[in-house]
């Protein structure tokens, strides 16, 4: 269902490039997918495309902060709605809500999550390494990445893919509207999957943990200097 919502908000407008690496991974092994975090809708977008798109058996999870999509009458429908119960695992304590009193779920779902992301074929995790969205004016400038995704890497080593998403609004219906007048289009880039051997044979640290993240991000940054290229911005 959230696919068909997303399809129908986005089909006249979506440019997606580089689908060829997703297809090229294994489909034995899990796969993240890093990406830009500037729209509620990225990660449904993605996935939209995948579940369109891809024919081979998938299985996505998308970590989320869980006072919404856990708490909230609201974040619990539109996960099932949307979703299908996609928003998985939840996370409550984060830089700017640090509930102590959740860090111990928190480290659960990260267990969890490291399970997803080293084992299940066909599962698909995917994960901003900005964590939180970017509310800026330039699709081209990022957030400081957060170590997150580094660790989660480090642990389960899955397969990796950069992803550049642009053109997304916050606003569903703005978002139909620009659909059917053509305002902006989508641009989803995939990139080629990361080889981060040299980091995953370094300590089990928080300064690899960062450079892990340092590196997928600088590698979503080349995506989104294609894109520019493409636009001749």
């Amino acid at each position: 269902m959230g696919a068909g919502w997303i399809h129908l908000s986005t089909y006249n407008i979506m440019n997606v490039y580089g689908l060829e690496h997703v297809e090229a991974v294994s489909h034995d092994r899990p796969l993240v997918l890093v990406a830009n975090h500037r729209s509620f809708f990225d990660m449904y977008a993605v996935s939209t495309v995948l579940f369109y798109r891809t024919t081979w058996r998938k299985q996505l999870f998308f970590p989320v902060r869980g006072r919404f999509f856990y708490q909230n009458p609201m974040g619990l429908l539109v996960n099932l709605i949307m979703g299908w119960w996609s928003m998985y695992p939840p996370f409550f304590s984060t830089g700017d809500h640090p509930f102590p009193e959740k860090r111990p779920f928190d480290k659960y779902s990260f267990r969890v999550l490291s399970d997803l992301a080293r084992t299940g074929p066909g599962n698909i995790i995917g994960f901003h390494p900005e964590g939180t969205r970017n509310k800026g004016d330039d699709p081209y400038s990022f957030l400081r990445v957060q170590p997150g995704v580094g660790k989660l890497i480090m642990d389960a080593h899955p397969q990796v893919i950069p992803v550049f998403i642009a053109g997304l609004c916050n606003s569903l219906p703005r978002q139909v509207m620009r659909n059917w007048n053509r305002e902006d289009v989508i641009r989803i880039h995939f990139g080629p999957q990361l080889d981060l051997s040299e980091h995953l044979n370094k300590p089990d640290r928080l300064r690899t943990h960062k450079e892990i993240a340092d590196a997928v991000m600088e590698k979503i940054a080349e995506l989104g200097q294609q894109d520019r290229k493409l636009l001749g911005r």
